[in-house]
Parts: C-alpha cells; sequence; structure tokens
C-alpha cells in the first residue's frame, strides 16, 4: 500500500502553465523553421509531449503534415527524430485525416540515391503501417529493398515487412514465398535469415498460410539444428501457433520433445520459456499426458535452473482448470489417492528444496491443488503445504536479500489463498506468523504483517489474546526512526485495528500514541489514522488527526484534515447508542449531524479546482441526510407512542378497505409513508454514487452497497410491520448473507441485516396483524443496530490508485461557448463527437473501458416566430449511441432535426460500459446551443402572405416541384 500510496491532492500539471492548442503549435513550428539544426530536432522531440495534451485529430493532422514536411527536405538525423516521434505517437497515427497527403511527403524520400535515407523511409512506413496496409506502392519497395546490397536498407525492408505482414493479409500472402526463398537460399547470410524468420509470426491470416508458415518452420528447424536458429525458429513457431489457435497442442508436444530430448540447455530454456507462454495463453489445451510428461522432465532434470523453469510452468497451470483435468482424466481416478500423482510428488519433493525458488513453486503447487480441488479428500496435502509454507516462511524472513524478499511474498501471497480456501488451517498459519514475527527483518515483517491483516479481514482468528505480544512489539519498533521502522509501525498499527475488533483500549491507544510522539513523522501519522477511520476505530484516528492539525503547509490540507477528525468525532458519538433508550439515540445522531455540518464544510474548503473531491462530498451527504431520515423515523415512532390509534382503528381499516387506517392519525399525516419514500429515495442515490465511482477499489463499492441496502432494509420493514403487510415479500433479501465476506464491517452488517429481517419475519408470522407497540419497537432497534457498526471509511475515500477520465469535443462549435450555432429548420445539423479516455498511472487496475455510451438530447429553451402544429417527433432529439475505443479515441456522428424555431440547449453525455457490462455514470457532460432560424423562401412566402399579395407566378412554380 505505501508504494502505491498518494496524496489525494496530487495531479501532474498543477499549477503549470497552460498555453492553448494553437499557440502550442505555433510555438513548435516556430522551432522546426529555425536554421539551426539543434532547435528543429528539440521541437520536434516535443511533439508527443503536445500530442499527449491536446490528443485530438485537428491538432494532430496539422502536427503530424508538418512533421512530414521536415522528413521530406531534413537530412537524415532529423528524419531518425521524426521517425522516433512517429514510433512514440503510434496510437495517434490513425487521428490523420489527410492521410494521403501525409504518405506522399513521406513517400517521396524512397527514391533518395541514399540508401540511409531509403532505410529511415522504409521503417517510417513500417511504423504507420496501421494507416496504410492496403498501399501497394509501399508493399513493392519493400519488396524491393529486400534485394538490397545495403544491409541498413535491408534491415529496415525486414522491420517494414514485419509490421505490414501483421496488418495486412495481402501483403503476407504476396510477402511469403520471398521470405521463403531468402530463407532457403544458399546466398543469404546465416545473420539476416535469423532476422527474416520472425516474419512467420504474422502469417496467421488464415488456415492455408498458416499451414504452409508451419511447413517451412518444421523444414528449418530440421534442415538447421545450430543452436541460434533452433531458438529463433522454435521461438517463431510458437508465436504463429498462439495466434492461429488451432496448433497450440502440437505445438506444446513439440516444445516438450526438444525439452525431453535436446541435450542443449540453450534450447530447454527457450523451450520453457515458450510453454510458460502457452500455459498462460491457453491453459485449457494442455492434455493430462502434457502434464505428466513436463513432470517428469522436472522430475529427473539433474540441473536446478531447468527445474525451476519447468516449475514454474506447472505452478502457473496449476492456478488454472487444467489442474482439474490432470486430476479428473487419470486412469483409475477415483481409487487413486492424491499423493500418488507425479505433479503431487513433484511438490512435495521441492516443497524443502535448497533452492528458496524451486521451494516456492512446490509449495505454491500443493496451494493451488488443495484450493482448485475442494471435492477431494486432500487433508494429507493441505499439512504438506502448511509446513512447506511454515519452512519457507522461516528461512525467508530471516534473509533480508530481495530473492528472499520475492520468495516471501510468494509464500504469503499462497498463505492467504490456502486459510481464504480452507478456514479451519487458519490457527495453524496465523500462530506461525505470529512466532516468526518478532525474529523476522524490518522488511519481512512488514510483509508478514499485511499478511495477518489480509487472513483477518476475511476470518476473525485474531484473538484478544495476541494483542499483548502485538504491542510488545509495537514499543520495540517505535525505538528507531528509519524509513523501514516507520513502514513497520503502520503495518503492525493495522494489524492492531483489525485484532481488536472492538473499541481500542486507553492502553492501546496510549503506547500507539507515545511511539507516534517519539520515533514518526506526520506522514506515518497520517496513514496510521487513515488506516484506523478504515477499520472503524473513530476515537483513535479522531485524537491523530488533532495532533496533525498544526503540522501541514496548506490550507487544502488543514481543511482535509480538520473534516476528516469532524467525520471521526460524528461517528465516534454513534458508538454510544444503546437499544430501548430512544432519546439517548436522539441526543447522539444529533451530535454526530452537528459535526458532520462541520465536517462537510471543512471538506468543501478542501476542494481545489483539479481536485474536486466529488466522492467524499457525495459520500458525507448522503451519510448527513440517512443520519437524519433515521432520526425522524425515531422521532415518528415516538410520537405513535404518545397518540396511539383507537382502539376500534382496525375495524375502520377494514370496513374503510385503506389499511393504512390502523395507524390511526400518523398514518393519515403520511409520515410513514414519507419515512418509507425517503429511504428508497436514499437508496437511489447510493446506486447513483456506485454508478459513478468507476474509479473505486471493490472494497469501497462493496462499502456503498452496505449503505444502499441498509436504506432498502428500513424501506422494507416500514413497508411489512405497517404500510403493507400482506404483499411484503423477504425472498429476495434474504439470500445475501451466504455470499462470500471480505471484511469485518461487512461481517457485521451482514449479521445486523440478517437479524432485523429476521425479527420482522417472525412479527408477521406470530401477530398479524402487528402491533403499533411491537413494529415501532423492531423499527427503533433495527435503526440502532445499523448505527452501531462503526462506519469504515475506504481507500477510495482517501487515495485513488486508478485514474480514468474522458475528454468530449464537439464539432460544430461556437467561437464563444454562450454564442449560439445558426441552422436553418428545414436542414439537419449533423453534431460529430470525438472523445479521448486518459488515464492515470495504472490504467485498467479495478476495470477496463469496453465501450462508450453516447446519450445526445436537445431542450427547447426559447421559442421564435408563431406556434405551428408540428408533430411531437419534432419537438425532442434524443439518440444514443455505443462507440468503442480504439486506442483511447472514438469518434460518432448524429443528425439532428430543429423544426421548431428558436435556441436549443444540446446536451452530449457519456457514460462508459466496462468489460463485463456494466454501465458507468462518468460524464462528463458537454452544452451547446443551437439557433433554428427559418429558411429564407419559407420567410419570404410567409411575408407575402402577411401582406395579402399572391406569391408570383415563380414562386407558385417553384413551390409545386419542390413537392417532388
Amino acid at each position: 500500500m505505501a508504494a502505491s500510496a498518494k496524496s489525494f491532492l496530487a495531479d501532474t500539471g498543477y499549477g503549470e502553465q497552460e498555453l492553448d492548442a494553437n499557440s502550442a503549435l505555433m510555438e513548435l513550428d516556430k522551432g522546426l523553421r529555425s536554421g539551426k539544426l539543434g532547435e528543429q530536432c528539440e521541437a520536434v522531440v516535443r511533439f508527443p509531449r503536445l500530442f499527449q495534451k491536446y490528443p485530438f485529430p485537428i491538432l494532430i493532422n496539422s502536427a503530424f503534415l508538418k512533421l512530414a514536411d521536415v522528413f521530406r527536405v531534413g537530412n537524415n538525423f532529423l528524419r531518425l527524430c521524426v521517425l522516433k516521434v512517429t514510433q512514440q505517437s503510434e496510437k495517434h497515427l490513425e487521428k490523420i485525416l489527410n492521410v494521403d497527403e501525409f504518405v506522399k511527403r513521406v513517400f517521396s524520400v524512397i527514391h533518395s540515391n541514399d540508401p540511409v535515407a531509403r532505410a529511415i523511409t522504409l521503417r517510417m512506413l513500417g511504423s504507420m503501417a496501421s494507416i496504410i496496409p492496403e498501399r501497394k506502392n509501399a508493399h513493392h519497395s519493400i519488396r524491393q529493398s529486400l534485394d538490397s546490397h545495403d544491409n541498413v536498407e535491408v534491415e529496415a525492408a525486414i522491420f517494414a515487412a514485419a509490421n505490414f505482414s501483421a496488418q495486412s493479409k495481402d501483403f503476407a500472402v504476396g510477402i511469403c514465398n520471398k521470405i521463403s526463398e531468402m530463407i532457403q537460399g544458399l546466398a543469404t547470410p546465416v545473420d539476416l535469415k535469423l532476422k527474416l524468420i520472425p516474419i512467420l509470426q504474422h502469417m496467421h491470416h488464415d488456415a492455408s498460410l498458416a499451414s504452409s508458415s508451419r511447413q517451412l518452420l518444421q523444414q528449418l528447424v530440421t534442415s538447421y539444428p545450430s543452436t541460434k536458429m533452433v531458438i529463433v525458429t522454435l521461438h517463431t513457431f510458437t508465436l504463429l501457433a498462439a495466434s492461429s489457435l488451432v496448433d497450440i497442442p502440437k505445438q506444446i508436444q513439440l516444445l516438450l520433445q526438444y525439452l525431453q530430448n535436446d541435450p542443449r540447455k540453450a534450447v530447454k530454456r527457450l523451450a520453457i520459456q515458450d510453454l510458460k507462454l502457452l500455459a498462460n495463453k491457453t491453459p485449457h489445451t494442455w492434455s493430462r499426458e502434457n502434464i505428466q510428461a513436463l513432470c517428469e522432465s522436472a522430475l529427473n532434470t539433474p540441473y536446478d535452473s531447468l527445474k525451476m523453469g519447468m516449475l514454474s510452468v506447472l505452478s502457473t497451470l496449476s492456478g488454472t482448470i487444467a489442474i482439474k483435468q490432470y486430476f479428473s482424466s487419470a486412469p483409475g481416478a477415483a481409487a487413486t489417492t492424491a499423493r500418488s500423482f507425479d505433479l503431487v510428488k513433484l511438490a512435495q519433493e521441492c516443497c524443502y528444496h535448497n533452492n528458496r525458488g524451486i521451494a516456492a513453486h512446490g509449495v505454491r503447487i500443493l496451494t493451488n491443488i488443495s484450493a482448485s480441488c475442494q471435492e477431494k479428500d486432500l487433508l494429507p496435502l493441505e499439512q504438506d503445504a502448511v509446513f512447506g509454507l511454515e519452512a519457507l516462511l522461516v528461512l525467508c524472513s530471516q534473509d533480508d536479500s530481495p530473492g528472499a524478499q520475492a520468495t516471501l511474498k510468494i509464500t504469503l501471497t499462497c498463505m492467504v489463498k490456502l486459510v481464504k480456501c480452507r478456514p479451519h488451517l487458519s490457527q495453524s498459519v496465523v500462530e506461525s506468523l505470529l512466532t516468526q514475527l518478532h525474529s523476522a527483518q524490518d522488511n519481512a515483517r512488514i510483509l508478514m504483517c499485511h499478511c495477518l491483516a489480509a487472513i483477518a479481514m476475511q476470518l476473525p482468528v485474531l484473538a484478544d489474546g495476541i494483542l499483548g505480544d502485538l504491542m510488545d512489539l509495537y514499543k520495540l519498533i517505535g525505538q528507531s526512526a528509519t524509513d523501514k521502522k516507520q513502514e513497520l509501525l503502520v503495518s503492525l498499527a493495522t494489524v492492531i485495528f483489525v485484532s481488536s475488533q472492538k473499541a481500542l483500549s486507553t492502553e492501546i491507544k496510549t503506547v500507539i500514541k507515545q511511539q507516534l510522539e517519539n520515533a514518526s513523522n506526520g506522514w506515518t501519522a497520517y496513514r496510521i489514522a487513515r488506516q484506523a477511520s478504515r477499520m472503524g476505530n473513530h476515537d483513535m484516528a479522531r485524537e491523530l488527526y488533532q495532533s496533525l492539525l498544526t503540522q501541514v503547509a496548506s490550507e487544502h490540507f488543514y481543511f482535509w484534515l480538520n473534516s476528516l477528525k469532524e467525520f471521526s468525532h460524528a461517528e465516534q458519538c454513534l458508538t454510544g447508542l444503546q437499544e430501548d433508550n430512544y432519546s439517548s439515540a436522539l441526543s447522539c445522531i444529533a451530535e454526530a449531524l452537528k459535526s458532520y455540518h462541520k465536517g462537510i464544510a471543512s471538506l468543501t474548503a478542501a476542494s481545489t479546482p483539479l481536485n474536486p473531491l466529488s466522492f467524499q462530498c457525495g459520500f458525507v451527504k448522503l451519510r448527513i441526510d440517512l443520519l437524519q431520515a433515521f432520526s425522524q423515523l425515531i422521532c415518528t415512532c415516538n410520537s405513535l407512542k404518545t397518540s396511539p390509534p383507537p382502539a376500534i382503528a382496525t375495524t375502520i381499516a377494514m370496513t374503510s378497505g385503506n389499511d393504512l387506517q390502523r395507524c390511526g392519525r400518523i398514518s393519515n399525516q403520511a409520515c410513514m409513508k414519507h419515512s418509507m419514500e425517503e429511504f428508497r429515495n436514499l437508496a437511489t442515490r447510493y446506486g447513483d454514487l456506485y454508478q459513478s465511482s468507476f474509479d473505486a477499489d471493490s472494497a469501497t463499492l462493496r462499502n456503498v452497497e452496505l449503505q444502499q441496502q441498509s436504506c432498502l432494509l428500513i424501506s422494507h420493514a416500514i413497508e411489512a410491520l405497517i404500510l403493507d403487510p400482506e404483499s411484503a415479500s423477504f425472498q429476495e433479501y434474504s439470500s445475501n448473507g451466504t455470499a462470500h465476506v471480505e471484511s469485518e464491517y461487512e461481517r457485521r452488517m451482514m449479521s445486523v441485516f440478517n437479524h432485523v429481517l429476521e425479527e420482522v419475519e417472525s412479527l408477521n408470522r406470530k401477530y398479524a396483524p402487528v402491533s403499533y407497540l411491537a413494529s415501532n419497537t423492531c423499527l427503533c432497534n433495527a435503526v440502532i443496530a445499523l448505527l452501531k457498526v462503526p462506519l469504515s471509511f475506504q481507500r477510495y475515500f482517501f487515495q485513488k490508485l486508478q485514474s480514468t477520465s474522458i475528454k468530449l469535443a464537439l464539432s460544430p462549435s461556437p467561437r464563444n461557448p454562450a454564442e449560439p450555432i445558426a441552422v436553418q429548420n428545414n436542414q439537419q445539423l449533423a453534431l460529430k463527437v470525438e472523445g479521448v479516455v486518459q488515464h492515470g498511472s495504472k490504467p485498467g487496475l479495478f476495470r477496463k473501458i469496453q465501450s462508450v455510451c453516447l446519450n445526445v438530447s436537445s431542450v427547447l429553451q426559447s421559442k421564435s416566430g408563431q406556434d405551428y402544429k408540428i408533430p411531437i417527433d419534432n419537438m425532442t432529439n434524443e439518440m444514443e449511441q455505443r462507440v468503442e475505443p480504439h486506442n483511447d479515441y472514438f469518434s460518432t456522428q448524429f443528425l439532428l432535426n430543429f423544426v421548431i424555431l428558436g435556441t436549443h440547449n444540446i446536451t452530449v453525455e457519456s457514460s462508459v460500459i466496462d468489460s463485463n457490462g456494466i454501465v458507468w455514470k462518468t460524464g462528463p457532460k458537454t452544452t451547446i446551443f443551437v439557433k433554428s432560424l427559418e429558411d429564407p423562401y419559407s420567410q419570404q412566402v410567409r411575408l407575402q402572405q402577411q401582406q395579402g399579395q399572391p406569391p408570383s407566378q415563380q414562386q407558385q412554380q417553384r413551390t409545386a416541384y419542390s413537392r417532388f
């Protein structure tokens, strides 16, 4: 977490002087026209930054045409610079509008007498293959250059041929025979053959082409048995099979054959590397015989490096569907014990190997088998896995080297996975971690604390008795102030917060604060406070935020910390709630609301234009509204006690047919109905917040979902107990508790949900109709039970690990945003919408954009002219299109009608659809104005009619013709 920690206010380009696109391009153009070579080169190499900042076609087209001019008239060094810029900006090439003009300027250099200039041009054409795959003049130039006597030009032609083969089926079919002749020709030097062979990996456009390429490669493997030739040919073979898909089983067999029979270690290493590639790409194509052959090779090899490579392939396969096929398709599998399989024997043998890497792969295989094959009786294997993990833990925790740390990470990941799948093993795993924690190195301790916290979040395995040991260790660590110690303080504090599921004792809080005062910096204290907020220890968090308020240099940071302090205080107020003490509950909620209102004011002050803190503000506002709704519900229930319904309320309800009459005066005032609608409205708003949080991690989204479910729970309880007991159904809510729980907060919330549902259901069954007193008590207790679970402020509230935004450009667009675009009412407006998807440092960390949904709507703002009877279809425009971004760019068009004269407001709103088909309302929303004007001819006819003049003969004739 520390490595990825990033201030929520940090953003690239903050405070940087901004230039608009035209000014930036003119600035670079000035450099290109300079007479000094250095200034020209500097201008050329600054273009990729310009493309990144203004990634729209109109600028990119102009910029690439200027670069093409430089390429045409400049020297070879400038051409090389333009080539590098083109290769860096490959994803922007498809935005070039004048492709013909661009290619024409570049291609003119191919006729130069300088072979180096021709070589650079060929590489330039190869880099542009994605936008000119079928240009015959480029194909012809590449074929000609392959016969050149200049090595530089031939190598450039090979580069271009590989790129065009990947993009164009026609070129691949045409060049395949030429490449084949050159490879088999005696005149071609061996080093050139080694460069030509990889082109064949792109010959996968159809089955016959792939088959002929495969036959050629098969001949080469047997005809040229030298090490380099076999390595290049086999690797090309693998890449061709991976792309064409049909020959993967044959390729696996071929690689296994070389692994078993070829004595050269280099060839064996290449075979292992390619097997790993195929294991990652297509694990389902591995048969039991393939895995068995690999196991036998690993058991028989005397070389540790090769054994580690083979185990790496097997550990990859053990985490996929291949492992189930291996066990299920075994002969006599039902009668065979798990230990009798070669894979298991190999893993057990390797678990205690003196090479750490081999041992790590061994325990990973055992862990994956235990996790994947849960239907089998694998108790001996589970024990083997645990013992192997404990042995590796002892070995690696004492060693500070990078290799030991990498092995320790694998070990700890396997521990978490094993405990998640086999909860009964958790106690022994946790005990071994705690025992080793005291003697381990600091780097290892940090990783072990992360592992303990991950296990404890899933299962409540850390008992209060363990806290003493953890606190002793905390005191010991706090005496040093090195960076590693600071990191360890945060990790250990997290484990303490997770293990003490209820409120922290005064003694623990005192120890933590003392150590922070003695040896820590402000950043460490903030990170510990943040973890306390995530785990629901709000009293500790409030005190730490309070101590940090005077240690920050920016007022935005001060307001941020102050808002966190107020939120923690508000949540701390709610911990004193007690069942059946409703007046105390109301005062606690009022106190919490007071702090929340102070906090939201500070949070608003902490936001900046670059960081509006929209999720944080939205989450807190919803929490405030939820607390107010809870308070209102308790007040309503209390007022029902002071003025109960009359004794004959049930009879009145039956005779009037209105079931609400059973609740007497209160329901007549519709307080309960209003309360139910308010909770449903809050649930909808939580759903909107969920949909707008595309970049949030799964724990944050689950937290929002739980808040939404608590609102729905209360609204359904009101409906079931008071408003409509007969039609209320609980089936859709009662099954949620069976899902896998990821955190203690979720576990406690689900427990409350299930308890409240059971209470409401039992009241409905036992006492139908339910008495007002029992229903009020049940509702109030449900509210108090929900509020007693300390709120968890999840990671996305503090950290944004993934950043995704969409930038839209509309054309036509007015010079001035307030100025409308003029359109005649008998014409349609073609609105072009272009967009760019912008990412942060970790694109696609949690979810990826599959397509973008664009919604265009228009609203008439003000009419001009007379009111005509116009069909309702012509009044508005409502359109929606889905487009898939390519290289983070998308473009589409809409045809809009504006029959009614006047000013129309057009809104274009974008939302994204992820790879699972879920729609996220990320925005942005862009607005332009259109003024619909009457066409001149209609205007002239209308004016003549107003003046009482009949239209002229010519106009009558035009009107007649206009019908056709």
